[in-house]
């Protein structure tokens, strides 16, 4: 399988962060003790060290970390599960997004977690396995994550479930509250709240397979995390939180980009790297 890209630039996390805090450029290149001229530069993507370092330090920001992703000196290690977990990277407009498979080897009862652009190749797995979906579980309902779910649905015959505080994604899709619990077999399925970026972010945690599992959606990405015009300190909390108190060898399975462990992103993610 090809490489997926990380889903952000060491820029694209320098813009986040400032529109998240709600700092202006006058008010960051200040701070930073450095020209607005220096610091549209930056912003557009041309690295200059000294002035990355300053404006990290103002926007929260690791400034090893964020020098290490502008220089493209890092990427997660790869998890490994046998069996059990499936990951789907399917192409949307001018972007990818991922999609997840999980299902217990016994039984061959699987949920899925959201559909990308496409559940074709999610189908495909799920005749050759010879899988039953119960459930699709949607981290959020955002057009990217839900493209083809009335398909999916459809051809599956799944209950769909959501987050009660997001905009309701099919006719006949339920909704839970926080730390729901579901079942596949020995795998258990945790909710929760990490939103932000949408008003029902959900984060899925897992156990019962290889390794512990939080899907995570948009909430964090391996090296960033998602934006947030008018919740990001909302999103950035419950980010620390709920994600960040989990086990260490937790994979997180995020919304776009490649998959990660919550180890390497405390080491490596501008945004949570101390």
């Amino acid at each position: 399988m090809a490489r997926i890209p990380l889903e952000d630039n060491f820029n694209d996390v320098i813009n986040k962060a400032q529109r998240g805090w709600q700092i202006s450029d006058a008010d960051l290149a200040s701070r930073a003790e450095i020209t607005p001229a220096t610091l549209a530069a930056l912003k557009a993507g041309q690295v200059d060290d000294a002035a990355l370092r300053r404006v990290a330090r103002h926007l929260k920001l690791s400034p090893n970390a964020l020098e290490a992703l502008a220089y493209k000196r890092w990427y997660p290690q790869q998890p490994i599960f046998p069996a059990g977990f499936a990951a789907f990277n399917t192409v949307h407009e001018d972007m990818t997004v991922n999609s997840y498979l999980v299902w217990d080897a016994r039984n061959k009862i699987a949920a899925a977690f959201d559909t990308g652009a496409t559940c074709e190749p999610m189908l495909d797995l799920i005749r050759s396995e010879g899988l039953k979906v119960s459930y699709i579980f949607l981290t959020h309902t955002h057009d990217d994550h839900v493209a083809d779910l009335a398909r999916f649905a459809t051809e599956t015959k799944a209950e769909v479930w959501a987050s009660e505080l997001e905009p309701a994604p099919l006719a006949g899709a339920k909704t839970f509250k926080e730390n729901a619990h579901f079942h596949l077999g020995p795998i258990a399925i945790k909710t929760l709240y990490t939103f932000g970026h949408s008003p029902g972010m959900t984060t899925y945690y897992l156990t019962g397979l290889s390794w512990p599992l939080a899907v995570v959606g948009d909430s964090i990405f391996s090296s960033s995390m998602g934006g947030s015009l008018n919740h990001f300190a909302e999103q950035f909390r419950n980010n620390k939180e709920k994600i960040l108190t989990m086990p260490r060898d937790t994979v997180l399975a995020c919304g776009h980009g490649p998959l990660t462990t919550l180890g390497q992103e405390k080491q490596h993610n501008p945004f949570f790297a101390r």
